[in-house]
C-alpha cells in the first residue's frame, strides 16, 4: 500500500485485504434514530465487531452509516467533494458517489496527506476539549498539530485524531539467508554484498533516502540533504543492491523466490508472514512510522455522534482490541505497561517494536520546498545509471 503519495509524488495504490461486508447496511439499526452520523472509512482498518461496538458507544438518537473506501488516496480526493450539485468528475468516479451523496461527518486519513489537506482547506480544526486528549501520548498530539499552512507547529489549532499507526519494515526470505549464515537486523545490511541484485525498495524517495540517512546515523527529517557528503555515494552503492523498485508488487517476486529482501509497510506484509514462510523486521536503529488519523472535512454537517466516535478511539479497552483484531496498533498502547498486553500483541515486532527501537523511530515529517526539491534531486541522481 503506497501511504506516501504526498511526500513523493507517487500514485497511491491500496493492497490492504478488503473485506466486501457492507458496513453501511447492517449500523442503521436501533431505536428510530434521529440524526445520521456519516463515516468515510478506510476499508478493512477496523473490523465489523469492532464498528459495532463502535455503534453502540453513539447516543441511541443516532444511526451510524459507515462508508468503506478501499485506498487511501480516495479518502483524500473525498476531501475535495463540492456540493450535491456539482459535476465534479473526481467525486462521480468515486465507488461510493450513489450511497454518500453528502459530506461525511469524519474521514479517515493517513498523516501524509495532512499538510496538503491543511494548505488546501479540506479538512476544519478539531475542538479536543471534549475528548479525552491527553489519554493519546505527546508525540501523536504534536503530529496534529499544525498551522494553517499545514507545517508542525506546538501551539497549532488539532487537525486530526491518530487512531492507528504501522511502520516500514524489512521483510525476507529465510531460506535464501540460509546458506549465508545471517539474518538481517539493521538497515546496513541492505549494502552486503551478497545481497548484491537481490533487494527491491519502495519507489518512494523519503523511504529510501530515509533509510539511507539513518544507516548513516541521521534523521528520516535532516532537512540540509547537502551537508552530508557522503549521503549520494551510499545511495548510489545501495541502488546498485537493488532489482527494482515498487511500492505496489514489491512482495510478488519475494513470495516467488525472484528478491531475497524487501522493504514494505506493516499492513502489506503482516497477513502474509505465515503463509508464505517469510520473516520481517524492524531495524535495529529505527523505522519510518505512520498513522491513520480522523479529520472533519470542511463541508462536514457537524452531526451530532462525532465527539462520541472519536472519543472512544481514546479509550483504552478499544485501543486493546483495535490491536488486537487489525495489523495496525493503537497509540495508546505506547503508554501501556508491556507487561498486560497479550502476547498475539507483543510477539509481532513488526507491528509492535521493542521500546528501544520505537524511541529511534520517527514520523516523516512535512518538509520545506526547498528541502522536497533536494529530495527529488538526489532520487535522479542516484539511479541516473540504473
Amino acid at each position: 500500500m503506497d501511504r506516501r503519495r504526498f511526500l513523493s509524488g507517487s500514485l497511491k495504490t491500496a493492497t490492504l485485504a478488503l473485506s466486501s461486508l457492507s458496513l453501511s447496511s447492517v449500523l442503521t439499526t436501533g431505536c428510530s434514530p434521529t440524526a445520521s452520523l456519516k463515516i468515510s472509512i478506510l476499508k478493512g482498518s477496523i473490523p465489523a465487531t469492532l464498528i459495532n461496538e463502535l455503534k453502540k458507544g453513539l447516543p441511541e438518537s443516532v444511526s451510524l452509516e459507515a462508508i468503506p473506501v478501499s485506498q487511501l488516496d480516495r479518502l483524500f480526493q473525498s476531501l475535495k467533494r463540492e456540493p450535491k450539485d456539482s459535476e465534479n468528475s473526481v467525486w462521480r468516479s468515486l465507488a461510493f458517489w450513489q450511497t454518500a451523496p453528502s459530506a461525511p461527518d469524519l474521514v479517515t486519513l493517513g498523516d501524509a496527506w495532512l499538510r496538503e489537506a491543511i494548505a488546501n482547506q479540506l479538512i476544519q480544526p478539531i475542538d479536543t476539549s471534549l475528548l479525552s486528549w491527553d489519554q493519546l501520548p505527546k508525540s501523536w498530539q504534536s503530529l496534529v498539530m499544525r498551522d494553517r499552512q499545514g507545517n508542525l507547529d506546538p501551539n497549532g489549532e488539532v487537525w486530526g485524531v491518530p487512531y492507528s499507526w504501522g511502520t516500514t519494515a524489512i521483510v525476507y526470505r529465510p531460506d535464501k539467508f540460509k546458506s549465508l549464515g545471517w539474518e538481517p537486523t539493521d538497515w546496513s545490511d541492505l549494502w552486503r554484498q551478497e545481497l548484491q541484485g537481490q533487494i527491491s525498495l519502495l519507489n518512494q524517495p523519503r523511504e529510501v533516502i530515509g533509510l539511507t540517512l539513518k544507516s548513516l546515523g541521521y534523521s528520516y527529517n535532516t532537512p540540509d540533504l547537502e551537508t552530508i557528503p557522503e549521503l549520494l555515494p551510499t545511495l548510489k552503492q545501495l541502488n546498485r543492491q537493488v532489482k527494482f523498485y515498487s511500492s505496489d508488487q514489491y512482495l510478488q517476486p519475494l513470495i516467488e523466490g525472484d528478491s531475497w529482501i524487501a522493504l514494505g509497510w506493516s499492513t502489506d506484509i503482516l497477513p502474509i508472514l505465515n503463509r508464505y514462510k517469510l520473516k520481517a523486521i524492524i531495524p535495529q536503529s529505527g523505522t519510518a512510522l505512520w498513522a491513520n488519523t480522523w479529520v472533519s472535512p470542511k463541508l462536514s454537517p457537524k452531526n451530532s455522534g462525532i465527539q462520541e466516535w472519536m472519543n472512544q478511539f481514546l479509550n483504552s479497552d478499544l485501543a486493546l482490541k483495535l490491536s488486537q483484531f487489525t495489523d495496525t496498533a493503537s497509540p495508546l498502547l505506547i503508554t501501556t505497561n508491556r507487561e498486560s498486553l497479550p502476547t498475539s500483541i507483543l510477539q509481532s515486532g513488526v507491528k509492535f517494536p521493542d521500546p528501544s527501537i520505537f524511541a529511534n523511530s520517527e514520523f516523516l515529517l512535512p518538509l520545506s520546498e526547498q528541502t522536497q526539491q533536494s529530495y527529488t534531486q538526489l532520487w535522479k541522481q542516484m539511479r541516473s545509471h540504473e
